[in-house]
């Protein structure tokens, strides 16, 4: 496996942070593997406590039904579950053999809370997602 802070550094979401930081974040981090078709969280449900990072491989997301983007390597989802405690609001489905890193909701959480910045990088994604593309 390649080293694993290296990884996370790619995720606009942890970019920022120190060395120091990266190594701490990713002693939180396991791996998962999925294969081909398999539906990684399922949107109404509560599937699962997991935060994701795609390590290798792609993923397509739908919500409804209807597919609404494609995720790779340095992409992340599930973080809106993490926040929230709410079901998924779309499903997550492995296009190729898919290597994600994950995080359990509670070792998120703390992490944040002591990660300023991740905090602040976090509350503008959440902004980008409530703000319609134009």
């Amino acid at each position: 496996m390649a080293n694993l802070a290296e990884e996370l550094k790619q995720v606009p979401l942890f970019n920022g942070l120190s060395q120091r930081q990266l190594k701490k974040l990713s002693g939180d981090f396991s791996e998962r593997t999925f294969q081909a078709g398999a539906a990684i969280v399922q949107q109404g449900k509560m599937s699962g406590i997991d935060f994701f990072v795609i390590a290798d491989g792609d993923a397509s997301v739908t919500v409804d039904g209807k597919t609404v983007d494609r995720l790779g390597p340095g992409d992340y989802f599930g973080e809106l579950a993490l926040i929230g405690g709410r079901e998924r609001a779309a499903t997550v489905t492995a296009d190729t053999r898919l290597r994600c890193l994950t995080m359990k909701s509670w070792d998120f959480r703390r992490f944040v809370t002591e990660n300023p910045d991740v905090s602040w990088k976090l509350l503008q994604h959440l902004v980008d997602l409530l703000q319609p593309k134009r």
